[in-house]
């Protein structure tokens, strides 16, 4: 078992079984249990595209300080069948511990001589105190929680709110099984007890955080930001955020809409907006390939819509349940045309709130589809964050009004490219149509118009830029050896690694349209060696970033298997360039 050493900054908990076990469950609830004793947390998630059955996995990682990172490697593993020791037995820690059921047939003649088996009657307890098999997963809970050190008063209060809604007797026999297993351990296991998870010292004065994903976040920071209405289609790996904002709709006064498919999701979206609701859909990059009619659809019209999309593996239907980034020059080239597309990456659940939110604003602002990429990581993995706070926005509809306008011309030429948008219904006569139109909407062929009108459009990616476009953070020394550039949810990841890497800074772009050419150009200039850092195999950053500023990356790690990149890939990399130059 790991000893208790102040150099050892995470502890990492993994726990397998098979689908319908209640991974993710207890997994959520370890987190929540290590929160509420005054620690961090970043959870990952991993489970295969199956409608039953397969090898689920969630990952907990515990620290006083802040954690972004998931490991390859595991201090305890936590192993409700056999399938999960086979699949992670080469992920043991130097000093670790393998939870198991002693009353089911398991081979652990492989596990490595350093790990400490730990086995208990899991399927006993789990039969003597509610008769169910589904137990064994907060039996296992119990278990983990004693050797951890953690407080079971902390995990029964957990367990009641987690199963009040399902009746007293559920809530009783959960805590009955918890406790059954904290006794186990407590009473025949004393040598690997450890005081990891007990209460820290300033748990008092902790400022209340919650483990957040981000699909629960764009939810959130949509309802938070004013939505209206959303349609979308279920597609992994945004469907959660259809589920909060379904869940919530009528507590919070907006529409939610299950449509038929994408196609009608992206069209609902258009005419709510177009009526004047702050409308969003959101979808995967298959769902997103079958919107880009109504993308283009949005630009042409001027019309207000923010669109998520969560990137999965593909071409085609690739790998559904894993992640990835190979969506970024799809979404920045998609629909036949030129039209103004502002397109923002989120790097984790915080930012995916702040950057929804934010989305709404520029999308009413420039009367125009803004895109907000994120991918299976951001939407799925939890992580500890202090409670959102609000006090600094405003919403903020633009040049929007439900009032009658003398001489109104909805596409009305001006320098800054943006009209005057109203709804229908307000006395103001207008067209709204595909093709290409005059300051009234009607159809026209015109040259000298069609010139005007395309750069009216264009013209507010330059507005949008000067006044709204935020930098590249910057984070480490200004002046480093190594410059890591990336995108997306590698951010966790590199800022994990950066603890362990001594004059590495790392550039995080989270604007891709319009795109800081300059300030990231002064950035990178002053780098001796630049790493690129994407998952996807051709560099579609790097191809982005010599396209706005001539600056060639050679140095690229690239991951296209559908997996997190680890914080340990991160260091070998950096030190793979060091070793050549």
């Amino acid at each position: 078992m790991p000893k208790v050493d102040n150099r050892q900054e995470i502890l990492s908990v993994k726990i397998g079984a098979e689908a319908g076990q209640g991974v993710k469950s207890a997994g959520l609830m370890l987190a929540k249990l290590a929160i509420r004793s005054g620690y961090h947390i970043y959870s990952q998630i991993e489970y295969p595209s199956l409608i039953k059955g397969g090898h689920n996995v969630i990952q907990v990682n515990i620290s006083k300080n802040e954690v972004t990172a998931p490991r390859k490697v595991n201090d305890i593993l936590i192993a409700l069948n056999q399938d999960t020791i086979n699949k992670h037995i080469t992920e043991f820690s130097k000093d670790s511990g393998l939870i198991f059921d002693s009353e089911v047939k398991v081979d652990t003649s492989k596990v490595p001589s350093n790990v400490a088996l730990i086995g208990l009657p899991l399927s006993k307890i789990s039969r003597e105190t509610g008769n169910s098999a589904l137990l064994i997963n907060t039996v296992a809970l119990g278990a983990v929680t004693a050797v951890l050190g953690g407080n079971i008063v902390i995990l029964n209060e957990l367990i009641a709110e987690e199963f009040g809604s399902k009746g007293e007797e559920i809530v009783k026999v959960n805590v009955s099984a918890a406790e059954q297993g904290f006794k186990h351990i407590t009473e025949n296991y004393k040598k690997y007890l450890r005081a990891f998870l007990s209460p820290s010292d300033s748990v008092s004065n902790f400022v209340p955080y919650m483990a957040v994903d981000g699909n629960e976040s764009v939810a959130l920071g949509a309802i938070s930001a004013g939505l209206q209405f959303a349609a979308i289609y279920p597609m992994s790996p945004i469907s959660n955020i259809l589920a909060v904002l379904a869940e919530n709709q009528e507590k919070f006064g907006y529409i939610y809409k299950q449509p038929e498919d994408e196609i009608s999701a992206i069209n609902m979206s258009i005419g709510a907006s177009y009526a004047g609701a702050r409308a969003m859909t959101a979808t995967s990059g298959g769902g997103f390939s079958l919107m880009t009619e109504g993308y283009g659809l949005a630009g042409m019209t001027e019309t207000p819509l923010v669109i998520v999309e969560g990137m999965r593996p593909g071409p085609a239907t690739g790998l559904p349940t894993w992640s990835d980034q190979g969506d970024l020059q799809m979404i920045l080239n998609a629909h036949q045309g030129d039209f103004p597309r502002i397109i923002l990456a989120a790097g984790d659940a915080k930012e995916a709130f702040e950057l929804t939110m934010q989305a709404f604003n520029l999308a009413d602002k420039y009367q125009t589809p803004v895109v907000l990429i994120i991918d299976k990581n951001i939407c799925e993995n939890a992580q500890s964050f202090p409670l959102y706070d609000l006090a600094g926005y405003k919403v903020d509809r633009g040049k929007f009004s439900t009032n009658r306008v003398e001489n109104y011309k909805r596409y009305e030429l001006n320098p800054e490219g943006i009209s005057q948008r109203t709804v229908p219904g307000a006395g103001n006569f207008f067209v709204a149509n595909s093709d290409e139109h005059d300051e009234e909407g009607y159809s026209t062929e015109d040259a000298e118009i069609r010139s005007k009108m395309m750069e009216k459009r264009m013209n507010k990616l330059k507005i949008c830029k000067e006044q709204d476009m935020q930098k590249p953070q910057m984070f480490g020394p200004e002046n480093a050896d190594v410059t890591i550039v990336s995108w997306g949810s590698n951010k966790g990841t590199i800022l994990q690694a950066l603890k362990e890497l001594d004059n590495v800074n790392y550039v995080h772009i989270s604007w891709l349209s319009p795109f800081p050419s300059e300030t990231l150009s002064e950035m990178l200039s002053k780098s001796k060696y630049i790493l690129n850092v994407e998952c996807n195999y051709t560099g579609q950053m790097a191809k982005l970033i010599r396209e706005n500023t001539q600056i060639k990356i050679d140095e690229n790690f690239l991951k296209y298997d559908g997996r997190q990149i680890y914080p340990e890939e991160i260091i070998d990399a950096v030190n793979k360039i060091r070793s050549k130059k």
